[in-house]
């Protein structure tokens, strides 16, 4: 565990310089305004080669989070079209940075619709996607219709998506701040999540603000939360996958939780 890759999810600008500020192996990015329909930008001053290039001589890992408005599970077309479009922009530019994965949201429907509905248009999200890289879909916090909040759903997803075209570039990014918020008991979760996807690639480390089963998305930094430590640390240790924090703060609060969090693995 004393080599388990852990970094944080970092300014777009110039990741490997944040990278190299936090000795870390890996970072995460968005890859332009994680609130717009506008498409992917490479901010990197090279461009997307370049980004790729000098990742690989540094040794650093990429990963890119998916735009938040990304919903691709609704029945609403005025929303589900564009997410559609901007997904596949986005697996796009992340192929085109190197990156080891494109983190995405599980989205939702509304109150009034068949959750069926939402499971199945997953199916088709990923039908209609060229996968070049590794589709990490994560677990959610809030809301009752949501499509990855609680185990049930994320089941009926995996279900959905089992026989869709593709399905072998899906993978799991379990995000301990949303597993508490959202109800999931963290002393079972890495082994129920793996029974139910096979697989956990990514973990977001982050303790949260708010109690258990709140429903709210709040990050805090390792050991300010409401999260057991231990419990915690214990989740990371089962998961065994690369660790990208989210937590607040910059460089130095980051190598805080790097450091908290190794302590105990």
């Amino acid at each position: 565990m004393s080599v388990l890759p852990i970094g944080a999810h970092v300014d777009q600008t110039d990741p490997l310089a944040e990278a190299a500020a936090r000795e870390a192996s890996l970072v995460q990015i968005f890859l332009g305004d994680p609130q717009s329909y506008k498409g992917p930008e490479i901010r990197y001053a090279g461009g997307a080669d370049a980004l790729r290039d000098d990742a690989t001589a540094a040794g650093v890992d990429l990963y890119v989070h998916a735009p938040y408005i990304i919903n691709v599970a609704t029945t609403n077309n005025r929303i589900r079209i564009p997410s559609r479009k901007l997904l596949q922009k986005h697996v796009d530019a992340a192929a085109s940075i190197g990156a080891k994965g494109l983190v995405v949201h599980g989205g939702h429907v509304n109150k009034a619709d068949d959750p069926e509905t939402g499971f199945d248009n997953w199916r088709k999200a990923i039908e209609a996607t060229d996968l070049k890289v590794p589709l990490l879909i994560e677990n959610t916090a809030g809301g009752d219709n949501a499509m990855t909040r609680y185990l049930e759903r994320i089941g009926r997803v995996w279900d959905a998506i089992a026989s869709a075209e593709g399905a072998d570039q899906i993978g799991f990014c379990l995000d301990t701040c949303h597993a508490h918020a959202g109800g999931n008991a963290l002393e079972t979760v890495v082994d129920d999540v793996r029974a139910i996807t096979g697989r956990i690639d990514l973990v977001h480390c982050n303790d949260s603000r708010d109690a258990f089963d709140s429903g709210a998305d709040r990050h805090a930094n390792f050991g300010a939360g409401t999260i057991d430590p231990e419990l915690l640390a214990a989740v990371v240790r089962d998961a065994g996958a690369p660790v990208v924090c989210e937590t607040p703060g910059g460089a130095e609060e980051h190598a805080a939780d790097f450091a908290w969090l190794r302590e105990r693995l």
